[in-house]
């Protein structure tokens, strides 16, 4: 019997999590630009919080696997190898912008995909394009022009191992507080307490990204052929994606194209199932000059902040990376400014009507 290669058995384990990502998309409605339309738009806090506890239960199983010793987070590139924060923000606030001009990030393109919708096919293949030439090719120049690449670090840069650095403890402890403290606030909501749906899907994307650290740090860990440590991200990997197809004979498969292409399986059998898969294509040119445009910005964006919603919003997330904040915080400002300019017309009349609803809103308990 032929013994499977570390990367074939971390495609595997990034088929299968890309699956259940994308169950979690269609069953679930989970998308991170959805979430900031119901939040800014509709009032409602379901959604933003069921991304929260995605969150803390990434950030528990995560540092739980490590305590344990099955993984070790201190290799992770997010740790050791951050970007600046500044290319943090500006990749990511372009990301954000880019998100809303498409009306969903790169994992939601590629559950759309699986959903029959032809208009996201054109925006995968220009997120990954843009993507693999922003990290390989004529645009990386222009990110590197743009921004100074630290030098790797000695010891992990996180919140938590800062804080245990600063005021004792151990990053683990602090970690499981942190997790506590996010988990707590999320269930504060009333629209998430109130969907048993929303749940399930925010557990069940935070327990991937957990299975993502497992795969790769675990199952596919072999000191004669190492595989990176690395969990869910869709920016790297669709461009990825697109040269595996074209050049199977002569590359190797990674996570990511498992991942990829898990996500988009998952999406179609999910909707086949709830029989809502349907053909669907843009109404006009300017709606393909958004798609366009939206996904060359989060192709470049993404790869100047070092990941996406997914990425840094996530699995970063889960290691209590410093860059995560500051990616969620530049994704939801670039989202934010580019939804008010699509439906308002302008920011300066998007900025007035939320204001004047979040007087009017009641308190969410």
């Amino acid at each position: 019997m032929t013994e499977l290669s570390p990367g074939t058995i971390a495609a595997i384990g990034g088929l299968a999590g890309g699956m259940a990502l994308g169950f979690a998309a269609r069953w679930g409605r989970f998308c991170t630009l959805g979430a900031i339309e119901d939040a800014c738009l509709g009032g409602s806090r379901g959604r933003i919080s069921a991304w929260g506890l995605a969150i803390a239960v990434a950030i528990a199983g995560t540092y739980a696997l490590d305590q344990a010793g099955v993984i070790s987070i201190a290799g992770s590139f997010y740790l050791i190898s951050p970007t600046t924060l500044l290319a943090t923000a500006f990749g990511s606030f372009l990301f954000g912008l880019g998100m809303s001009l498409v009306g969903t990030c790169g994992y939601g393109t590629l559950a759309r995909v699986g959903g029959g919708d032809l208009k996201s096919f054109v925006t995968f293949f220009v997120l990954g394009i843009t993507a693999y030439a922003t990290m390989n090719g004529l645009s990386a120049y222009l990110r590197v022009y743009l921004f100074d690449i630290p030098a790797q670090l000695d010891q992990p840069a996180g919140i938590a191992h800062t804080f245990a650095a600063q005021l004792g403890g151990g990053e683990h402890l602090w970690a499981y507080l942190i997790a506590t403290a996010i988990a707590a606030a999320a269930l504060t909501s009333r629209d998430l307490r109130a969907s048993p749906r929303f749940l399930v899907a925010g557990m069940i994307v935070g327990i991937t990204i957990v299975a993502g650290w497992f795969v790769t740090g675990y199952l596919a860990n072999d000191p004669f052929d190492p595989h990176r440590l690395e969990s869910f991200t869709f920016t790297g990997p669709p461009g990825d994606t697109l040269v595996y197809v074209m050049t199977a004979t002569g590359a190797s498969l990674q996570f990511g194209v498992g991942a990829v292409t898990g996500v988009i399986a998952g999406a179609a059998i999910t909707t086949l199932v709830q029989r809502h898969f349907r053909w669907e294509a843009c109404d006009d040119a300017r709606e393909m000059r958004r798609q366009i445009l939206g996904g060359a910005l989060m192709g470049f964006g993404g790869v100047t902040a070092v990941g996406c919603t997914v990425g840094q919003g996530l699995s970063a997330a889960s290691l209590l990376a410093f860059t995560a904040p500051v990616a969620l915080t530049g994704m939801f400002c670039g989202s934010w400014i580019g939804l008010q300019i699509l439906v308002y017309g302008s920011l300066r009349e998007g900025f007035h009507d939320s204001l004047n609803r979040l007087m009017r809103r009641q308190p969410d308990v």
